[in-house]
C-alpha cells in the first residue's frame, strides 16, 4: 500500500535493487540502559469510529484490546543512539545500500538537486529520490546530522530498526502496543493529550502550519524534526508520540481487523506486504493526511526509509 504520506521503493519503476548482505556483527548486546516507561497494559478501546481519517486505512471499528504490562522507550531512537549502534556493529543501512532515499524537496540544497536528484515520484512530487541520503547525510551528502544529535534518526527502514531493536536487547512496539502507550490512559480521544490540537491555544505537536506542499509557517517551532524529547509528554511520559516522524511497529498491515469480542495482544497478520508506522511526522497537515491523531494509522515496506520514519523501542516488563 502506498499513500501520499510515505513514499515506499517499490513505486519506482526504475529502482536500485540492494543484492548484497549488510556487514554487521549479528549480536545482541546487553539490554540498553536508555529510558523507558513501565507501561501497565489492560484492556482498552483501540480504534475509532470518529469518521474523520481514511476508510483504506482500517481506524475502525472500536474494538476491545486486552494488553499485558510492557516497558516503551520514552522517545524516538536518536541519531546519536543510532551512531552508537553504527559504531558498536558497523551496520549499513539499506538506504546506503540501495545508494539513496527519499528527501522532502524543501531540504534539498542547489547543489545537490543539481548533482543528485535522480526523480521525483509520481503523484507525491514533493517527495524526491536523492543519491547518498541516509541516515548520517538525512538531504544528501552535503547534509549532516552533527547538530541534530537529539533528534530522532530518520532514513532507516523497518528491516533497519529491527537490527538496533536486536542489538539494544529490545523490539519493536506492536501496533497495540504503540496506540495503548500512546494514548497516555486517555480513553478515545483524539490526541495522546485531548481533543484540541492547539490546547490553551498551545502548539503539543511538530505536524505542518500553513498551506502544504509550499509554505510551512513554522508556528510550532520547526519545519523539520524537533528533538526527540520536545513538547510535553504523555500521561505515560512518552514523547512526541504525535508528529515528528512516523514510528515503525511490528505488524504487517491490514485495513481489516479480526471480529471478536476481546483482542489478547494481538500481533497483526501472519504475512503482509507492508509494515504498520504511526503517529505522523513533521509534514502532516490536516489539508491532506491528518494522521497525526492517535488512531490513524499508514504503513510502508519493510526496505523503505524516508527523512520523515523513525522508530523507537518496547521491552517485555
Amino acid at each position: 500500500m502506498g499513500n501520499c504520506c510515505s513514499p515506499h521503493r517499490s513505486r519506482l519503476t526504475d529502482k536500485l535493487i540492494a543484492t548484497t548482505a549488510s556487514p554487521w556483527c549479528d549480536q545482541t548486546s546487553v539490554a540498553r540502559s536508555d529510558e523507558m516507561i513501565y507501561i501497565p497494559g489492560g484492556v482498552f478501546l483501540m480504534g475509532t469510529a470518529s469518521g474523520e481519517g481514511f476508510l483504506a486505512d482500517g481506524e475502525g471499528p472500536v474494538r476491545d484490546v486486552q494488553l499485558k504490562p510492557f516497558y516503551m522507550d520514552a522517545c524516538t531512537v536518536t541519531n546519536q543512539e543510532f551512531a552508537d549502534f553504527v559504531d558498536d556493529t558497523g551496520y549499513v543501512t539499506e538506504a546506503e545500500r540501495y545508494g539513496w532515499s527519499f528527501v522532502f524537496y524543501q531540504f534539498v540544497s542547489a547543489t545537490t538537486r543539481n548533482s543528485a536528484v535522480k526523480t521525483a515520484v509520481q503523484g507525491t512530487p514533493w517527495w524526491w529520490v536523492v543519491e547518498g541520503a541516509y541516515w548520517r547525510h538525512p538531504e544528501g551528502a552535503d547534509s549532516s546530522v552533527e547538530d541534530k544529535l537529539d533528534h530522532p534518526v530518520t532514513h532507516v527502514s523497518w528491516n533497519d530498526a529491527q537490527a538496533y531493536c536486536k542489538w539494544a536487547g529490545k523490539r519493536l512496539p506492536t501496533e497495540a502496543e504503540w496506540e495503548f502507550a500512546a494514548r497516555g490512559g486517555l480513553v478515545q480521544k483524539t490526541y495522546p493529550w485531548g481533543d484540541e490540537l492547539t490546547p490553551n491555544g498551545q502548539h503539543a505537536c511538530n505536524i505542518w502550519q500553513g498551506d502544504f506542499p509550499r509554505v510551512n509557517e513554522g508556528a510550532d517551532g520547526y519545519l523539520g524534526t524537533a528533538p526527540a524529547r520536545s513538547f510535553p509528554a504523555n500521561g505515560y511520559g512518552l514523547y512526541n508520540v504525535s508528529g515528528n516522524v512516523w514510528e515503525w511497529c511490528a505488524d504487517w498491515f491490514s485495513p481489516h481487523h479480526p471480529a471478536t469480542d476481546l483482542q489478547v495482544d494481538p500481533t497483526g497478520p501472519k504475512t503482509g506486504q507492508s509494515r504498520v508506522i504511526r503517529g505522523g511526522s513533521y509534514l502532516c497537515h490536516a489539508s491532506y493526511c491528518n494522521r497525526y491523531r492517535v488512531a490513524a494509522r499508514s504503513s510502508n515496506t519493510p526496505d523503505s526509509s524516508t527523512g520523515h520514519m523513525g522508530f523507537r523501542c518496547a521491552r517485555d516488563a
